[in-house]
Order: C-alpha cells, then structure tokens, then sequence
C-alpha cells in the first residue's frame, strides 16, 4: 500500500512539474517588444492621468478619429508627465491618447472637450508602428493633443452605420446604452467597435469600418466582466443571436434593441425575479448574464 501511494505521488509531482515546464515553454515563445514615448498637450503640458489606446493591426483595421470608434487592444496609462510605456507582442500597432476634461472615467470614444491623440503620418494616414521581439521603440516627445470636437465626427454619406433605439421592457428610450458589434454569434471577447452612449431618446448610430454581418450587444459599460446589479445589458436578438448584415457606404436604419436591468446573482435576485415574472424554482442558471 505504501509502495501504491509512493508512486501516485512520484507521478502527480511529475505531471505538475511538466505542467510548469510546459508553461514555461508557451511563455517564452511569445516574442515581445516594448514601445514607450511622451505625449504632450499641443500649446501646453502633458496628458497626465490620460490612457494611450493601442491597437493591433492583426484584430481589426486601423483606428479613424472621424469615421467610427474601434475598441482598443490595450490601454495604458499615462504618468505625471505624460509618459507611458507598454511590452506587446511582435507585430503591427497603431496608437491614440485620451485625456479627459470630466472626472467621469470612461475608455470610450472621447466626448466634446477631451484632449486626443491619433497617430498619424505626413499624409494624415493613421501611422503604424512594427514592434519586433527583443526591440525597445521609443517614440519620442509628440505634442499633438487638440481639444476633440463631435463635429469632427462624420455621420453622413458614405459612412457604413448602423441606427436605432434602445428600447427598455416597457418600450420606453433608454440613456446612457453602449452598443457593441462583434463578428462572431457567440459575441465572446472583446467586441470590434462601439458606439457613443444613448442620449435620452434612447437613439445610437453604431459606425463600423464595412459592409459586412455584425452582432450586437448593449450594456451600459465599456469596460466589460460580468454584468453588475441595475447595468443595461442586452442582445439583437432576443431569443438568440441575428446578424445585421450591411453594405459598405451605407446606413441601416431601424434596427431597435430591447434591454433591461441586470438583477445580479444569487438569492436575492433569483427571488426578486421570480416574483416579477411570477415564476417559481427558477435556478441560477436561468438567471445568466450579458
């Protein structure tokens, strides 16, 4: 018996150490590159306490300040003096900076006011950076963060968009919704673009980059995790995932979504829902989130 338990055990030390090797291994394999810089106010000082957005050109197209908003790859913070510096992946990025005027925090498109940066070259092209393995890239001091200007944003021909209102349980316009639109029906990981929040008419205008099949999902967040108590969450969709399908250059109109508050989890939640819906033994995973 003691023999038994000896080699159960010789055995168990074994899978975990190869375990640990093998991460190890996958770890080192990742070749990495550091990208660092100093972004600056232009006529004034630095964009402390901003965030740069990095986007990887592997995950979607490029960022356009006029055009739509594409959700960022990473954020990192800016320090004291306007510094930031970041360890990626080897590969192709793209950049952009947010400062904000309000003490409201948020890593959404900037609102009228907030100081923003987008990378760009001599020709206004948005400017791509190659981060090999083992190379440090600094990119120097930029003082090119203007004030952000919502008529800068375009909305009319040409613009490929999607249009319509949040609607709540009752049908009435719901503020302050984010809406998503992601590539795949699972709507899993990080979404490709998203739109500015609802005003109190409840209406969005969601810009993408094509034509193309989009899903939807509304919350009332933008950094994502699970859904908390009272947040907006919802789907296009309402029994299951449908693609809204659009032709680059052109609007989609019409396309409302219905949402409602996010109970929470456990007990509390599950009784209060039942008793709204008048439904008994409804199990925690009925109650599932976003």
């Amino acid at each position: 018996m003691k023999r038994l338990v000896f080699l159960v055990s010789l055995l168990l030390i074994c899978f975990f150490m190869f375990s640990y090797v093998s991460a190890q291994e996958i770890t080192h394999k990742v070749k990495t590159g550091t990208i660092s810089g100093k972004l600056m106010i232009k006529g004034g000082g630095p964009m402390a306490g901003g965030h740069v957005f990095i986007f990887n050109d592997a995950t979607g197209p490029p960022p356009s300040r006029g055009k739509y908003w594409r959700v960022p790859d990473d954020v990192v913070s800016l320090d004291n003096e306007g510094k930031f510096s970041i360890e990626l992946p080897a590969g192709r990025y793209y950049l952009g900076a947010i400062k904000r005027v309000s003490e409201k925090k948020s890593i959404g498109p900037p609102d009228e006011g907030d100081f923003f940066f987008a990378s760009a070259d001599e020709k206004g092209m948005p400017k791509a950076y190659i981060i090999k393995e083992g190379e440090k890239i600094d990119i120097g001091i930029i003082s090119e963060a203007m004030p952000f200007k919502r008529a800068d944003v375009k909305f009319g021909d040409g613009i490929t968009s999607i249009e319509g209102v949040v609607l709540d349980v009752e049908g009435k316009p719901v503020e302050g919704a984010v809406i998503f639109a992601y590539m795949a029906p699972t709507r899993i990981g990080k979404p490709i673009f998203a739109s500015e929040r609802t005003g109190k008419n409840g209406k969005y205008i969601l810009r993408v980059h094509e034509g193309g099949k989009y899903y939807l999902r509304v919350r009332s967040v933008y950094g994502g995790g699970p859904p908390q108590a009272g947040e907006i969450i919802g789907d296009y969709g309402e029994k299951e995932p449908v693609a809204v399908v659009l032709k680059s250059g052109k609007k989609l109109r019409g396309i409302n979504i219905k949402v409602r508050r996010f109970a929470g989890r456990g007990p509390k939640a599950l009784e209060k829902k039942c008793e709204k819906n008048n439904l008994r033994g409804l199990t925690e995973s009925q109650e599932g989130g976003a």
